[in-house]
């Protein structure tokens, strides 16, 4: 399976995380006619060190927005969740490898509930470790920082992984999205889909750039898609 890129298009799913939350909807309208995703952030205060937002958000934004909505579960045990959060309107949720002992089994519980099942790795977790769920799997997200804060600095290495990545996948020839979150931003957009993202997953570039929504967004796509590979 070739990348997104290669065939001239890339997913940007913008991170609700770094929205204004007085105005919410008013964002997501903002964002909604340029974007194919948005990007949910769960965190529960011991898997990563900050808490957001749960079920009853996820549920407000789903009747609000048809856009494709990825959840990302930054969640201890989220097994204990997941029908929760298909409920409340998810149409793909990411579980860590590194939050629970049964990462096969929550995939399977995400596939059998008619969602598309993601994988996260931190920076520090290699890629071997999710090698054994590849072939069951829609999306791997590969954190560019450590999870739990908006606005960190995209660690360098994370290219190189996602290049490995890459090559794994086409070679093994899995139908398998790469996604990228953290330090996401509109002049390394073009690296990032040079090196083999599918999915460029943005908080403060969008909503916190000096610039407007829309701007932000299709400067972002433009750099994405204009970079030579």
């Amino acid at each position: 399976m070739s990348s997104n890129a290669e065939s001239g298009s890339v997913i940007i799913s913008p991170s609700v995380l770094s929205a204004n939350f007085a105005c919410l909807e008013r964002d997501i309208k903002e964002v909604e006619p340029f974007v194919e995703w948005l990007h949910l952030d769960v965190m529960d205060g011991i898997f990563v060190p900050n808490i957001s937002f749960g079920i009853p958000v996820v549920k407000a934004i789903r009747k609000v927005t048809e856009l494709f909505l990825d959840v990302h579960l930054m969640i201890v045990q989220p097994e204990r969740y997941i029908n929760q959060f298909a409920e409340a309107g998810a149409d793909l949720i990411y579980v860590h490898v590194e939050a629970t002992p049964h990462i096969h089994r929550a995939i399977q519980q995400i596939k059998s509930l008619g969602l598309k099942a993601g994988v996260a790795l931190n920076p520090g977790t290699p890629l071997e470790q999710i090698n054994e769920v590849l072939p069951f799997v829609d999306v791997v997200l590969i954190m560019s920082v450590n999870p739990g804060f908006g606005g960190q600095k995209f660690i360098p290495t994370s290219l190189s992984k996602i290049s490995r990545l890459r090559e794994l996948v086409d070679r093994e020839d899995y139908n398998v999205l790469i996604a990228v979150d953290g330090g996401v931003n509109i002049e390394n957009a073009g690296e990032l889909v040079k090196a083999g993202t599918d999915v460029l997953i943005a908080g403060s570039a969008i909503f916190q750039e000096k610039m407007p929504i829309k701007e932000a967004v299709c400067q972002m796509r433009d750099n994405a898609l204009s970079h030579p590979y």
